[in-house]
């Protein structure tokens, strides 16, 4: 298993771009199955995956735990990966894949998430910062209830459509478009208190 600790330390003078450079010839030796080279390979993505897994997920825990899920899943996966987008494009599918099915099969949340049309249900005023507490946007993100969380996240973040959004989530289009437009609201009303 593959440490979340481990950051990826470039050849002296090689800097992040100059790393990605060498992605071409990782994936090659990875789909060879080396496992140093995907090692190297996941560490490049790292951050992403784990940004991607703690926007969704709002938890640092669990944000961990579904980020080396994606890394083991894309290693057991890896016969899979076909070269028709980037390497980065595949792993950055399992990773949104992964946190979703975290969220509706974890027991807790599912009983608390239900995505539904009914926008009203949102409350806004229980979300407000006390005017002396500076609250940045991951935060911001992190308090939004739950279904809004999770569609601001893959429409404004991560690039869904709507049509992807309501495949993925099992919700009409409308809705998906309902709930972007409350997280909106709620966000810029957290941002403004």
């Amino acid at each position: 298993m593959i440490p979340l600790e481990y950051t990826y330390e470039p050849r002296a003078g090689q800097n992040y771009l100059a790393a990605l450079e060498e992605e071409p010839e990782l994936l090659r030796r990875a789909l060879a199955q080396d496992a140093n080279a995907f090692t190297t390979l996941c560490h490049l993505h790292l951050g992403t995956i784990y940004a991607t897994c703690m926007r969704i997920l709002a938890n640092k825990d669990k944000a961990n735990d579904v980020t080396q899920e994606v890394v083991i899943s894309a290693w057991e996966k890896l016969r899979t990966f076909r070269g028709e987008c980037p390497f980065s494009a595949w792993l950055h599918r399992i990773a949104v894949n992964a946190a979703l099915d975290h969220v509706k099969t974890n027991r807790r949340l599912a009983s608390n998430i239900e995505f539904t049309g009914d926008v009203e249900r949102y409350e806004t005023g229980t979300h407000a910062a006390s005017p002396d507490i500076a609250i940045d946007l991951e935060e911001a993100i992190a308090s939004l209830p739950d279904q809004a969380r999770t569609v601001l996240v893959l429409h404004d973040i991560e690039g869904y459509r709507h049509d992807e959004i309501a495949q993925i989530l099992d919700i009409a289009v409308g809705t998906s478009k309902a709930h972007l437009h409350q997280a909106r609201l709620v966000l810029k009303e957290i941002l403004q208190s």
